[in-house]
């Protein structure tokens, strides 16, 4: 199993809204053929492996999987059906189909065709290879993820605005993986306007790729200046959405569509964009995950809204000591520790001396605004 799920790794970035996942065929105590799902249309894990085997399977033949096996046709045909006509005896399955609708019913067709199914192997890992998509096909809107790199204090800057570097570059070209996986990627207007950042995937040996960028801008103080930003300039730029809100001005409106950018104007009655919406808005464009880059005003505004549902935290062995400092997380009241927002799932890395706490997001029963911060 733990072979099946390197091999779903391949897919990393590439089969959205897709799962990844990867599988095994063992003869005898030897694997003698392997297939992972490479991209979004293709031909599923399994029957990737059993096409590898270019054979008939001997009797023993055992298949891991790391996804519960397809039971409906879609349009690479249904995954058990091939399973079943290959005279597999055994089946390994790491995670069940997260879908409700489809759960545990593979395992049942597989036994009823007179083939031993083992299920919950190296279950953990092989949920976690799917984050997104569990995510989105149990809630039908976008995981929304947010980063943040911070110092032991929890601090993303100096008092002065210093940030560059606080985590290491292990750390920083993790990032670039995460970036990768998810479909988006989301900024807000005062992290363009202090770092124009290109926010694209740059992976070692591999193409630099861009999600779609997501700009959250409810005034449209990204346009007034006439040196536009990178993401409105670069050879990406029609992958570049801003979110704003009737506030922002048609004017401006205007001059991002004529610069070739997407601009999603979401009712609102101030000049925060409602996450709720624009989840929707994701929805009904097929996007399953957004990356959230911060700044700390929009991390802490997911927050009170309680639509951030997993966070990924990188902290560096550095202390600022400084009760100015810029804070990674802000906006909430939180009087009582049993009124704090705790992360659950953790998971944890290395990358050198930093340190990556990733999990999702739960919120305590009342979330307390802080509204003199409220912005």
């Amino acid at each position: 199993m733990q072979r099946a799920i390197a091999l779903a790794r391949k897919g990393w970035g590439t089969t959205s809204p897709n799962p990844l996942v990867g599988s095994v065929i063992v003869e005898r105590g030897k694997v003698v053929a392997e297939g992972w799902h490479e991209k979004d249309g293709d031909a599923h894990a399994e029957r990737m492996a059993l096409a590898a085997l270019g054979k008939k399977t001997a009797r023993s033949a055992t298949l891991y999987v790391t996804l519960e096996p397809c039971s409906t046709a879609g349009r690479t045909g249904a995954c058990c059906d091939a399973i079943i006509a290959a005279k597999i005896k055994r089946v390994v399955i790491g995670a069940q189909d997260p879908n409700p609708a489809h759960a545990g019913r593979a395992v049942k067709i597989l036994e009823d065709a007179g083939i031993e199914v083992t299920t919950g192997v190296e279950e953990d890992e092989c949920e976690d290879l799917n984050l997104i998509f569990n995510h989105w096909i149990t809630q039908g809107v976008p995981l929304l993820a947010a980063k943040t790199a911070n110092t032991l204090d929890g601090n993303i800057a100096t008092r002065n605005g210093d940030s560059k570097w606080i985590t290491n570059q292990a750390s920083r070209t993790d990032v670039h993986r995460w970036r990768r996986l998810f479909p988006a990627i989301a900024v807000g207007a005062m992290t363009v306007l202090e770092d124009n950042p290109k926010l694209t995937a740059r992976w070692p040996e591999e193409e630099e790729w861009s999600p779609v960028r997501f700009v959250f801008d409810g005034l449209l103080r990204t346009v007034v200046d006439r040196n536009m930003p990178k993401l409105y300039t670069d050879e990406f730029r029609n992958r570049t959405i801003v979110v704003t809100t009737p506030h922002g001005g048609l004017g401006y409106v205007r001059k991002l569509e004529a610069a070739g950018i997407e601009v999603w104007v979401i009712p609102s009655d101030s000049q925060r964009v409602p996450f709720g919406d624009f989840k929707k808005r994701c929805a009904e464009r097929g996007l399953s995950g957004v990356y959230v880059e911060g700044g700390a005003r929009l991390i802490g505004n997911l927050l009170r809204e309680q639509e951030l549902d997993y966070l990924f935290n990188y902290r560096a062995p550095v202390l600022f000591a400084d009760q100015r400092a810029r804070s990674g997380f802000t906006g909430l009241r939180t009087e009582k520790i049993p009124d704090a927002v705790r992360l659950t799932n953790v998971r944890h890395a290395n990358f050198g001396d930093d340190q990556l706490l990733r999990g999702q997001v739960v919120y305590p029963p009342k979330v307390q605004v802080d509204e003199a911060n409220f912005a």
